[in-house]
């Protein structure tokens, strides 16, 4: 197909095209804002070295490590719960928390996702604390060179993770295009063997048309 018969194409069967996709669209849309809103908290968690010491620095990296598998527990979950006084199981907090390293920036970063934001924040806040009460508790044993605090730089952030109306209408209009394309091509191809014009005549016995009757009166 030349370009000219693509412009046919869009031309003729366009409109298949947009109504999927305002219609995909759409629908995601509105059944992204019937969901429940799911949002969540993130507590960033500074591991920070008493001194400035290539080793200390190395040791800080593989106590992340460390860290993180510990904080991620259902022992330590357990603690949070009773703390913040919350009637949840530890497997089903941990199930909505995410802890993870960043090693390149001495970092661990926490994630609670909640329908509650309020809640999901306090629950950051908690883990990020438990991390630093440990790191004071670790530190009463080592010397004042060697210690390695946990600090909260800040409140932990809060946002609307799921679900996201515009992203999902966009994906589903998207989705509309690449189904409304197959069904053009399909129709396409399934009329590519119907002769309706002079281009169709050329295209099938690869030959010029040189002349054609014209329709007589009443036809």
């Amino acid at each position: 197909m030349n370009l000219s018969e693509y412009f046919r194409l869009v031309t003729r069967r366009g409109w298949i095209l947009l109504a999927l996709a305002l219609i995909i669209g759409a629908t995601a849309f509105f059944i992204s804002r019937q969901q429940t809103p799911v949002y969540r908290a993130t507590q960033k968690v500074v591991i920070q070295p008493s001194r400035a010491d290539l080793g200390l620095a190395e040791a800080s990296v593989r106590l992340i490590n460390s860290l993180v598998v510990i904080a991620d527990s259902q022992e330590v979950a357990a603690e949070i719960i009773e703390r913040l006084q919350l009637d949840i199981t530890p497997g089903e907090l941990m199930s909505n928390v995410t802890i993870a390293p960043d090693q390149l920036r001495l970092t661990i970063q926490i994630d609670v996702d909640n329908i509650n934001p309020g809640v999901a924040q306090d629950l950051a806040r908690a883990w990020g604390q438990w991390l630093q009460d440990y790191r004071i508790e670790q530190n009463q044993q080592a010397q004042r060179e060697d210690r390695v605090d946990a600090v909260l730089p800040d409140l932990p952030s809060v946002g609307q993770s799921a679900p996201r109306p515009l992203f999902n209408a966009i994906a589903g209009a998207l989705l509309g295009l690449i189904v409304g394309g197959a069904i053009v091509f399909t129709l396409e191809y399934l009329e590519s063997a119907m002769v309706r014009r002079r281009e169709d005549i050329e295209r099938t016995i690869d030959l010029n048309v040189l002349a054609a009757i014209p329709p007589t009166e009443g036809q």
